[in-house]
């Protein structure tokens, strides 16, 4: 095998878990992470399907069990905190065949993390800041650590990767913005508390939900339709509150809890805040450099996949470096061969459900809380949303020489 050394971009999810499955097939990794150390709060993720299939291959799903928790129910609230729709949540385990686990998206990442730590050398607090394809390999420039040699790069850095910024050009040539904004704070202490329970609050054009977490902490997520999608949206910290502020003050009585999730929101030292985009490329490698998940196909943090998706594009690159004893021009062609037509189904069902996080009207709120409804009857939310849920695509059994020694 020529191909030997491979440099990471992103320790998130998908990043970390490229670098256990390159670790397995006999490369050397290298990841490197423009923050100073793991990310932590954030937002909660559902996991299930093929990325927990993964999960269990690399021995980490009785860790993700216990740091999870088992959602019960999702309940929609009116402005008075009473119930206008909801249904179980057993459903999902149903589909997925009790696959199905709530987490942070940060306890994820650290549990991946806690895994190629011990076999894969980690740059944090440094950034790709060039990358200039030779011959014999990739040289690369960063930030602060000089220049280095690589055979092969991947950026596994997300929706605003600067690895496809470098190698394919700017992020407007790739990205469809959806017209929404997220945000994510936790704060301490927080009352009321509903145990398992995800509660949403909607009026038009905005939604807000909490979500009690261990510890007695609670994650707010707050979600507006933004009118000029293709505005900027405010970088520093007191300016993302203060818009997030003016969409959900002052609506009187029937506001349900958000003068006291505003109050919290005032003193949050964290705040997760970016725009809802998907992003869409024809190619997903260029000679020596690919991209995975988000980087490549983002669905849409709102889709709730993300993180699987990047597991599996992870998965998938390294069994095809794998299997192609580092031949990397047919790896990348058979890593999107596999993966391009399970992706692009995923990306237009993002698409259609994005809309009902926030609904700009009030009769869509009608219409969506409606639909909802329906999933509560027997057998209605396999026919509604089963082909969102189950994933078609079979993980092919690659060659995994240091299999043993990765475990």
């Amino acid at each position: 095998m020529n191909t030997k050394t491979v440099l990471i971009s992103g320790a998130g999810i998908g990043g970390p878990a490229l670098a256990f499955w390159l670790h397995a097939a006999g490369f050397e990794p290298t990841l490197v992470e423009r923050a100073p150390r793991l990310r932590t709060g954030g937002y909660v993720i559902d996991f299930w399907g093929l990325g927990y299939e993964i999960a269990e291959r690399m021995g980490l799903a009785a860790a993700i069990r216990g740091t999870g928790y088992r959602m019960r129910e999702l309940r929609i609230v009116d402005g008075r905190g009473r119930r206008a729709a909801g249904f179980g949540i057993d459903v999902f385990n149903e589909l997925t065949g009790g696959r199905f686990v709530t987490l942070r998206r940060s306890d994820l990442s650290r549990l991946l993390f806690d895994k190629i730590e011990r076999h894969t050398e980690v740059i944090f607090g440094d950034e790709i800041d060039a990358i200039r394809e030779r011959a014999d390999g990739v040289e690369v420039g960063f930030q602060k650590g000089g220049i280095r040699r690589f055979d092969l790069v991947i950026g596994a850095d997300g929706l605003h990767s600067r690895v496809r910024e470098l190698t394919f050009g700017p992020e407007d040539a790739f990205e469809e913005r959806l017209g929404y904004l997220v945000a994510a704070f936790e704060t301490q202490g927080y009352r009321p508390r509903d145990e398992n329970i995800y509660v949403l609050f909607n009026a038009p054009g905005r939604m807000l939900g909490r979500i009690a977490l261990a510890d007695d902490r609670t994650l707010f997520l707050l979600v507006v339709a933004l009118e000029d999608p293709l505005a900027p949206l405010p970088a520093d910290l007191p300016a993302q509150k203060a818009l997030l502020q003016r969409r959900f003050a002052g609506r009187g009585e029937a506001n349900w809890e958000c003068e006291s999730i505003l109050a919290d929101l005032a003193r949050a030292r964290e705040l997760y805040f970016d725009r809802v985009s998907q992003i869409k490329m024809d190619k997903w490698s260029k000679g020596r450099v690919a991209l995975i998940g988000d980087a490549a196909f983002c669905v849409s943090l709102m889709a709730g996949q993300g993180s699987a998706l990047a597991m599996i594009s992870a998965y998938v690159l390294a069994g095809e470096l794998a299997a192609a004893a580092g031949r990397y021009e047919a790896a990348f062609a058979n890593y999107e061969n596999r993966l391009r037509g399970f992706i692009e189904p995923k990306r237009r069902g993002a698409k259609r459900f994005a809309t009902a996080f926030a609904p700009r009207t009030a009769w869509g709120l009608f219409v969506r809380n409606r639909i909802i409804k329906t999933l509560a009857i027997p057998g209605a939310a396999k026919l509604a949303v089963g082909r969102e849920i189950i994933d078609d695509l079979r993980l092919p059994d690659y060659p995994w020489p240091m299999h043993a020694v990765a475990h």
